[in-house]
Parts: C-alpha cells; structure tokens; sequence
C-alpha cells in the first residue's frame, strides 16, 4: 500500500472534533544557542499530553463497531497508551497496554487512570506480549508506529505546522519507530513541494534509522536504556521505513549528556516543560549535529511533555 498525503487530510477530518490544535510559538531566547531562528510546535499541549492522540484516535475511529466492542491493544512505552486508553474511554472501547516495567511511573499510573488494563513486562518482550494477548482475547491491536492509519493521524501535525508557520525551512522531529516522522514528513513534503526539509534524532545509544538508512533495509538494534523513554523502539516500523527513506534529509544520533542539555535549555530559557524525547531535536542543535544557518526558520516538534518530576532531578548538575 501506497502511503500518501491524502490519507493525512482525511484523518485530520476524521479526529478534528477529538483533538487539539496546537500552538507553534517563537522562541527567540533559544536562537543565540541553537544558532538558528527557532520555533516550537507544541504538541506537548495535545490533550493526553503528546501526539500520539492523533494516531490513536484516527485508528480507533477507523474500527468497525464490532472490533471496537472486542477492545484493543497496544504495546507501548507511555504515551501511544495514554493516547489509546483515552480515545477507547470516548469510544467506549476496552482498552489493554503492554508497558515496560522500566517506565516512568507517572506514565504507567496516567494510562491506569484512564481506565485501562496495565500489563508490565521486559521492554523487549512488550511487542510480543501485546500480540499475545491480542490473539486471546479476539481484540485488535492498534500499534504505537508500525499502522497507517497510526502514521496518517500523526501527519496531520504537519498539516497544522504549514498552516501556522508557511514559511519554515526545516522540521526537527524526534524519532524512534517511525510513526510520527513518517507522517509528518510525507505531509510537509507534499504540501510544501520538497521546500521544507525534514530531519529526524533518535539516541545514539538506539541508532536504528541511522543504521538502517545506512545499509538501505531495515536493523534492529540492541535494546538499551536512553533517558529519552519515549524512543526505545529497537527497529523500524516495516511501514514506517519506506515512508521515512522516501521523505526525509537525514536522522542524526544525539548523546544522552546531550538529551540532558537540551531539556534543561527548554526548561530554562524557553520556559517550556517538556519530557526528554521531546528535547532531542534542541539537543541536536546545541551538539551541533543538524548544520544550520542563523537566518534559518527551524521548528522543533515537542512531541510530549508527560515529565515526572524526578525526571527533572537529573538536571540539577547539567551545564548548558
């Protein structure tokens, strides 16, 4: 199947009445660090507290009424199970989220809240946990990234971005299994004919594009621990990939100490609360990973701000 812009536009009719517009603001305080003019698409202020609404939704809305009424399930690392367990609530769906035991507590205690059965595991073993259960129960699982309807609800952000900032030259995202990048920048690509560039980060401790890209298929990578809780997918998404290969410049590896410094300048000068997967693309800039100029429009998708406040200790020693 073909992945295009209009499966984007009509999802973005689809959820409209379920989502939040969100805002992309200015940040001028951070263009003498990140040697750019900088700009923020808050998707930290989406209801739930991340995109992962607009995937969600856009697949639950996509189910008959019979699946709806045998529930779902997803494997996630906090907010695609937030995201769910609150477009079921709306719809009236049983909802079930298979998390890793290493997830932030305020994660895994939001998606309880919501109504949803929380099962615990390995990170690893969450995928297959998920589809386990899944088959059981006679459910339908509604994936974090690897879906097109997932991947056409998170391209409507990008839709929103050309819409509130027409002008822009690039678009950092945060990256892990492909969802949102994917979507994204088949939608500001098409819609912008190729002008705005779009680059990805993820961890350098979980290159998986990085390494994919470079041998022209897919890679799994070792699963290991980033601060970055939000990019722990150890492989891309067999849907995503193609899509990402096709639409974006570059994904670029950034540092754990790094991840750390570019919460900390959000958090510090651009006064924005944020989780740390969402700060990687500020954290790509200040380690200099993405060339920029200082005339230059970039726009930083902060993908969430569900922060735990011990999350926030860890920057009490962190140098900008």
């Amino acid at each position: 199947m073909q992945f295009t812009v209009s499966q984007i536009k009509e999802a973005r009719e689809r959820i409209a009445p379920y989502i939040t517009e969100t805002p992309l603001i200015r940040l001028g305080n951070l263009d003498q660090y990140l040697g750019c003019r900088v700009y923020a698409k808050l998707e930290s202020m989406q209801r739930t507290g991340s995109f992962k609404l607009r995937g969600a939704v856009n697949k639950l809305l996509s189910l008959s009424a019979e699946q709806l009424g045998r529930g779902v399930v997803a494997a996630s690392s906090g907010n695609h199970g937030k995201a769910l367990a609150y477009a079921a609530g709306l719809l009236g769906a049983k909802c079930t989220v298979v998390m890793p035991r290493t997830a932030p507590q305020n994660k895994i205690e939001a998606i309880g809240k919501l109504g949803a059965e929380v099962v615990l595991c390995e990170t690893s073993e969450r995928f297959r946990i998920a589809e386990d259960i899944c088959r059981e129960r006679g459910g339908t699982m509604a994936p974090p990234y690897d879906d097109y309807e997932i991947m056409a609800g998170q391209g409507t952000a990008g839709l929103e971005i050309l819409e509130q900032e027409p002008d822009l030259d690039c678009v950092i995202s945060p990256v892990s299994g492909g969802g949102l990048i994917g979507g994204l920048s088949t939608a500001l690509k098409a819609v912008s004919e190729g002008r705005i560039r779009v680059v990805g980060a993820e961890p350098d401790i979980l290159p998986r594009y990085s390494e994919s890209l470079a041998a022209g298929e897919r890679v799994t990578v070792p699963q290991r621990r980033s601060l970055a809780d939000a990019l722990a997918s150890q492989t891309p998404g067999v849907r995503n990939f193609p899509v990402v290969q096709a639409n974006v410049e570059g994904i670029v590896r950034v540092s754990e100490e790094y991840i750390k410094k570019g919460m900390k300048l959000l958090l510090t000068e651009g006064k924005l609360l944020a989780e740390p997967a969402s700060c990687i693309g500020a954290a790509a800039l200040l380690e200099g990973r993405i060339s920029v100029r200082e005339d230059e429009k970039v726009c930083l998708l902060i993908s969430g701000g569900n922060v735990g406040l011990e999350q926030l200790e860890i920057l009490r020693d962190v140098s900008i």
